[in-house]
């Protein structure tokens, strides 16, 4: 006689749980975000309130979600946290890790760049084109509104890349990358002619992007911040040398 094996039941709680940890993994929901109302997310998946209430309460014994009194439920911010503690915030204002930091971002929107052209589809390359069009309208604005629109675009990049790791370690690094390029836009922007080329610079990277080169996409990205590395070494020296003839003239 054949034994039967027991089916075992999978509980629906259990199945929602499973959808908004994918919705959180890929991004949809980032660190520190507050998940849609109980009654709209319950719509939106077409489950019961009380299952998703159930599956919530699985997420936040598994410490993906916290709830806050009367306030919503929250994505973990754990990794936002860990990025902008009192450590890097010294180290986002510290002169020599100011380079450290130029460097890193190589690496991170050179390889976001190269498997967004690879990976992008229509309508991401259509979201890159509006906010690189909304961070060129920014250009006259001051520094701290042109770093904030051109995060903007910096992650529309990284979300084309479809990388969900580095998707999410730009979110969490979000401040500390923005206030290095306030910091780098205080410096460029007082000569026009080199808010020009970082233009032209940034245009090359959406161009290629849209035309699906990944690696022309990732070397205009080394060209753009190699120019900014080595134009604010440039003036950092011009300065040095102006402070020393002012010293001198003054003896």
């Amino acid at each position: 006689m054949t034994s039967l094996s027991r089916v075992q039941t999978v509980k629906l709680s259990d199945v929602i749980m499973q959808q908004l940890e994918a919705l959180i993994v890929d991004g949809t929901y980032g660190a520190g975000e507050r998940l849609p109302a109980e009654r709209e997310l319950a719509k939106q998946l077409d489950v019961s309130r009380p299952s998703l209430r159930e599956a919530i309460q699985k997420l936040e014994a598994k410490g993906l979600v916290t709830r806050r009194q009367g306030g919503g439920t929250f994505v973990t911010g754990a990794l936002h946290q860990q990025v902008t503690d009192p450590l890097f915030a010294l180290l986002a204002q510290n002169p020599e890790a100011h380079y450290d930091l130029l460097e890193f971002r190589h690496v991170l929107e050179g390889v976001s760049a190269f498997y967004a052209a690879m990976r992008g589809t229509d309508k991401d390359r259509e979201h890159i084109q509006h906010t690189f069009d909304e961070a060129t309208k920014a250009a006259d604005e001051g520094a701290k509104e042109q770093a904030q629109a051109l995060m903007r675009f910096y992650v529309a990049i990284t979300e084309a890349s479809h990388n969900v790791v580095l998707l999410h370690l730009v979110r969490g690094m979000q401040d500390i990358l923005m206030e290095n390029m306030r910091q780098n836009l205080d410096v460029l922007n007082r000569r026009s002619e080199i808010r020009a080329q970082l233009h032209e610079h940034r245009a090359s990277i959406v161009k290629a992007i849209l035309a699906g080169q990944p690696q022309q996409a990732r070397d205009a990205c080394h060209q753009h911040l190699a120019y900014i590395e080595a134009t604010l070494l440039q003036l950092n020296r011009d300065h040095q040398r102006i402070e020393r003839s002012v010293r001198r003239s003054e003896q």
